[in-house]
């Protein structure tokens, strides 16, 4: 386990067998075992993504979830680096249209924030709606994109 403090907060880094399993904001300071070099390779990357030197993450990922929940986090990697798409519109290209509230809990059950980029998905309306860590981290991290 590796922490780092970022502009959007404390971020905790995760991995098993070489692969991130998650990378969440927490209030604060945990304790675990020394990191492994992923997760020190993830906290580089996050370093960069924060300097606005990277865009798109290159990491071994491990999900879980239901296979709804998977195809809407491949979704997610889809939308590119300064870009939104709504809860509907993830919802249609994973092919359940209607399903925009079924697309916001899966991107609320994603565990590897900022690498599957659910802070790029919004309501309908433009709204900046429901990111777990909060949404005033929401707008910090779209307003980064926004700026490069």
């Amino acid at each position: 386990m590796l922490q780092l403090e970022t502009p959007a907060g404390l971020v905790t880094i995760r991995s098993e067998r070489g692969c991130v399993t998650a990378v969440y904001f927490t209030p604060e300071r945990e304790y675990g075992p020394a990191p492994s070099a992923v997760e020190r390779e993830v906290a580089r990357q996050i370093g960069a993504y924060f300097a606005r030197e990277l865009r798109e993450f290159d990491l071994p990922l491990f999900v879980s979830g239901t296979p709804f929940q998977e195809s809407v986090w491949r979704e997610l990697l889809k939308i590119p680096y300064g870009e939104t798409r709504s809860y509907g519109e993830i919802a249609r290209a994973v092919g359940r249209p209607g399903g925009a509230r079924a697309a916001g809990m899966a991107c609320n059950r994603n565990r590897i924030a900022l690498v599957i980029p659910c802070h790029r998905v919004i309501g309908a309306s433009g709204a900046l709606t429901g990111y777990a860590p909060g949404v005033e981290i929401k707008k910090l991290l779209l307003d980064l994109e926004k700026k490069a």
